[in-house]
C-alpha cells in the first residue's frame, strides 16, 4: 500500500499528463492523436469533443493536457477549468477559439454565432500571450 500511495502523491504533484501529435479523424471511431508511440484515442467533455470534431483541425500538430488512462487512451482536461488544448505552429503554441466577424463575438466551440447564426471562423491566440 505504501508504494501505491507514494505513486499517487507523486502524480498529484507532477500536474497533468501531456500528449502531443497529429490529430486524426477516423470514420466511426473517436478522434485520436498520431504520436511517435502510435495512435492514442482522445476523450473529454462535450465542449472538448466539439473542438476535436472540427474538420479544420484535422492533421494539426496538437498538444493536450489531462489524464493518460492507458497507453492508447487519453482524457483531455475539463474544457472550462484549464488550458488543455493547444495547436503548435512555427515553433509557437496557440489556444483555439472561434470568432464571428459580423457580431464580434468569441466562442470556444465551433458552430454558428449565437447572435446572427453565421458560421464562426477558427482563430488561434499565442499562448502564453506575448
Amino acid at each position: 500500500m505504501i508504494p501505491a500511495a507514494a505513486l499517487a502523491a507523486r502524480a498529484a504533484n507532477d500536474g497533468p499528463d501531456t500528449v502531443r501529435g497529429k490529430l486524426v479523424r477516423r470514420p466511426g471511431k473517436p478522434p485520436a492523436l498520431d504520436t511517435s508511440a502510435g495512435l492514442v484515442a482522445l476523450e473529454g467533455d462535450s465542449e472538448t469533443v466539439a473542438v476535436l470534431g472540427d474538420d479544420r483541425l484535422a492533421g494539426a500538430d496538437m498538444e493536450f493536457r489531462g489524464q493518460r488512462l492507458a497507453p492508447d487512451r487519453f482524457r483531455i482536461g475539463p474544457f472550462f477549468e484549464s488550458k488543455s488544448m493547444f495547436v503548435h505552429r512555427g515553433g509557437k503554441q496557440y489556444t483555439i477559439s472561434y470568432w464571428c466577424d459580423i457580431c464580434s463575438i468569441r466562442t470556444y466551440t465551433p458552430g454558428k454565432c449565437m447572435c446572427c447564426q453565421e458560421e464562426t471562423h477558427i482563430t488561434f491566440q499565442e499562448y502564453p500571450p506575448q
